[in-house]
């Protein structure tokens, strides 16, 4: 009985042995990771990129870093040429060179170590260096100044962090944050030149009204003396026209006559009307109209 336990136990140990060993002879990366191998503490220089590996030796340890893209915000005090400290606000973008992951195992460690390591201190001191060019401290505001210290930033860890397996795609200023009293002061300066820009388009205004009625009364003028010289040219005319009446009557007295002709021609065509001459032993008789009686 003892001899047939002994033996049970025996197979067992073995069968234990067996599976931990054929589980050990593969390995499986997931996708976004490397895996890099170690044999009694010495690395392996090729790393396991994403997939099942068949075989692979059951005595190794393995490390495994998430090559994705990452993202780091990091927040620091940075003092300007015043003295005067910003709080700033800064993404990174990153990700673990895969080739590299043996290295950084090697002479860094894990992923967090790399971010604990190499970013955060490099960051902030690229941070403070951009700061020593900076005369006040609301000039971090200006965007040009944004642009430059986000390039400047992009340039310095790309440098010091290509060599250590860390490919940097961007950074970024996501915030600034001055002190309370020039924050107020810039708001106090920012009203002011909105009331004055206020005043400016006011003036605008008025200006342009002005100009508006000086057009519509040079306007109005002009069509009055539009006007007065047609009257003029009428009256003119009428003037014209009475003074070659009366030349007419001076030089010929048979005008009269010939215009008192024309009104008896006119009249006598009324069958109602009738017609009576004073004097008719003058030679120019005068006239006297009767309308006809309606009874």
């Amino acid at each position: 009985m003892n001899k047939l336990r002994t033996t049970l136990v025996f197979f067992g140990v073995i069968l234990v042995v067996f599976l931990w060993f054929a589980s050990s002879l593969y390995q499986k990366v997931p996708a976004g990771y490397v895996a890099v191998a170690t044999l009694f503490g010495e690395v392996k220089e090729e790393p396991y990129e994403e997939g099942l590996h068949i075989p692979v030796n059951p005595f190794y340890e393995w490390y495994f870093y998430d090559v994705r893209q990452k993202s780091h915000l990091e927040e620091a005090n940075v003092p300007s040429q015043d003295q005067l400290q910003t709080k700033i606000q800064v993404s990174v973008q990153f990700q673990l060179m895969d080739e590299s992951a043996p290295k950084i195992l090697q002479e860094t460690g894990q992923a967090k170590d790399v971010l604990r390591v190499h970013i955060v201190p490099k960051l902030r001191s690229l941070l403070r260096e951009q700061g020593k060019a900076i005369k006040r401290a609301e000039d971090f505001f200006l965007e040009e100044t944004q642009q430059n210290m986000q390039v400047s930033l992009l340039e310095g860890l790309k440098d010091y962090l290509s060599p250590k397996g860390v490919k940097v795609g961007a950074v970024l200023i996501r915030d600034i944050s001055l002190p309370p009293f020039i924050i107020k002061a810039i708001e106090s300066k920012k009203e002011r030149e909105q009331e004055v820009e206020k005043q400016k388009a006011e003036l605008e205004r008025f200006k342009t009204e002005q100009q508006q009625k000086v057009a519509l009364a040079k306007a109005e003028s002009e069509a009055a003396k539009e006007q007065a010289s047609k009257k003029r040219v009428l009256a003119d005319a009428q003037a014209y026209e009475i003074e070659k009446i009366n030349n007419a009557i001076g030089n010929n007295p048979n005008y009269v006559k010939l215009q008192a002709l024309e009104a008896l021609k006119a009249i006598s065509k009324d069958p109602a009307s009738k017609i009576y001459f004073m004097d008719g032993n003058s030679p120019s008789p005068l006239p006297l109209m009767n309308i006809g009686d309606n009874k």
